[in-house]
């Protein structure tokens, strides 16, 4: 991420903590998952075809047994030096505009809020910060297109002082009225950016890499015509940052979808500075809070 952070004042706003779920063996969850639960993958069993796309970058990122929490299996991404893309998981869910999508479940919600939750390790002596991509959660709202209507980056905060630091990065792809301003995916230069906000934990330093993050973001789209809009993270169930004055998609008069994919990614833009890796653990999507 080269865009400069530009967190105002008032935009960080910290709330109340993520609600605990019990803890135990890793993979549990997944067998019994819970209500509100859209999707659960702890790679104990290989789910990767039920994503519409499991990008395995020249076989970067795979299943790998022994590297997940409690010597579970996980989902390991493996640069080389100057390496940039090292794979990527692509999930979709609800009401899409094209059969392409193949969402998880039913495939007829237009989810309005969604939370997401992944455990995070970096292998030690890891350098060069998180790497820039970690996640997105999209609306895609074209039959002739990725165009996006809005997007919800979480990455880290590039070559800058925040490069240490989650960053939530909201983007709104429609104009004020809700019409569809971007014709393809990740159409930067159609976004409206709606500032990026810093996050206050230096989780991708060199001296947190060899530790278990759990890392939870959630999104709420604005109500119609009202800046409400909301995007969150906590790590290890505590605040992290937060937006909620957002106006991502308008006042939704030309676009009918919600929340409708989830991306993974293992992208450095500049390349990795050196050969590492690391390993993504108990991924959840649901409507309701997940908890670590």
């Amino acid at each position: 991420m080269t865009r400069r952070i530009a967190a105002a004042a008032g935009v960080l706003l910290l709330g109340g903590a993520i609600p605990p779920v019990a803890r135990g063996r890793a993979p549990a969850e997944c067998t019994a998952p819970r209500s509100g639960w859209i999707w659960c993958d702890d790679f104990e069993t290989d789910r990767l075809g039920r994503y519409f796309e499991y990008q395995s970058g020249h076989g970067s990122f795979r299943r790998a047994p022994g590297t997940g929490r409690d010597g579970s299996v996980g989902m390991r991404a493996t640069w080389a030096l100057r390496q940039v893309g090292a794979g990527a998981l692509h999930l979709a869910f609800g009401r899409a505009p094209q059969p392409y999508f193949k969402p998880e479940d039913a495939g007829r919600a237009d989810y309005r809020a969604i939370y997401w939750r992944e455990y995070l390790w970096r292998e030690p002596r890891r350098q060069g910060g998180g790497g820039d991509k970690l996640a997105r959660l999209s609306s895609f709202a074209s039959a002739t297109s990725w165009a996006q209507a809005m997007a919800a980056h979480v990455w880290s905060g590039g070559s800058g002082a925040s490069r240490d630091h989650l960053v939530l990065d909201p983007a709104s792809g429609t104009d004020a009225a809700g019409a569809l301003r971007t014709s393809t995916y990740n159409d930067v230069r159609r976004f409206r950016w709606l500032g990026a906000t810093p996050g206050r934990t230096a989780i991708f330093a060199d001296s947190t890499a060899g530790r278990w993050f759990c890392i939870e973001a959630h999104v709420r789209l604005n109500t119609p015509g009202q800046r409400d809009g909301v995007f969150e993270v906590w790590i290890d169930g505590r605040p992290e940052a937060a937006r909620r004055d957002l106006d991502w998609v308008g006042a939704r008069a030309a676009v009918g979808y919600g929340l409708n994919a989830l991306f993974i990614e293992n992208y450095w833009n500049r390349g990795a500075p050196r050969s590492q890796s690391r390993v993504f653990d108990n991924l959840v999507v649901a409507t309701v809070p997940i908890g670590c």
